[in-house]
């Protein structure tokens, strides 16, 4: 295998391992109790690191909600607000809170206080429904798609931190295994609809 085909191969696992990640965050709280998004449950700190609650994907550095953030908690913060920005990122249009509610996999009320505190930080804005004027739609700002890219990029840049030490066949097994896994834990525990 050429170094150029080798680099592709990384890169595939990445986008492997990034998809099988993503797919755990959208999960459901599963029937044990468990939290797939790492909210809550055990700690995982070392005596050098600081307490972290939730893990990579939770609620990122010590203090929670407000505080220093961790190197998983980007400017989109929480989980479900990364959601509602990445949806808003890759939609072609402008979407009302009952679609973003339904998208991401929360409430209405919920997804009201998420657009809220998206809209108090400039990430997203209010417009008309151009059909129905007692409405609005949500539409993404480009400060908000620039948060969820460089949110991303951070993300890809830890995994493949994280798989220094594999080999091009490691990295692979590891992604095909995670993503086994993911729909394994998905059809066993269907998030809640």
């Amino acid at each position: 295998m050429g170094e150029e085909d080798g680099a592709n191969g990384r890169g595939d696992a990445v986008d492997r391992i990034e998809q099988a990640l993503a797919s755990l965050r959208r999960g459901g709280r599963p029937s044990w109790g468990g939290v797939p998004h790492g909210h809550g449950g055990g700690h995982a700190h070392g005596p050098d690191e600081p307490h972290r609650h939730g893990g990579p994907f939770g609620r990122g550095g010590p203090g929670g909600r407000g505080g220093p953030r961790g190197p998983w908690e980007f400017r989109v913060g929480p989980v479900a607000r990364a959601r509602l920005l990445a949806m808003l990122d890759a939609a072609d249009r402008p979407m009302s809170v009952t679609e973003l509610a339904g998208a991401i996999g929360v409430d209405q009320p919920r997804a009201s206080r998420l657009v809220q505190a998206a809209v108090e930080e400039g990430l997203v804005v209010r417009e008309a429904d151009p059909e129905d004027a007692r409405r609005t739609r949500i539409r993404i700002t480009e400060e908000g798609r620039e948060a969820v890219h460089a949110a991303n990029s951070t993300r890809r840049r830890a995994i493949e931190s994280a798989l220094e030490g594999f080999s091009d066949e490691d990295r692979a097994r590891f992604a095909d295994l995670l993503g086994r896994f993911a729909d394994g834990l998905r059809r066993a525990h269907p998030p809640h609809s």
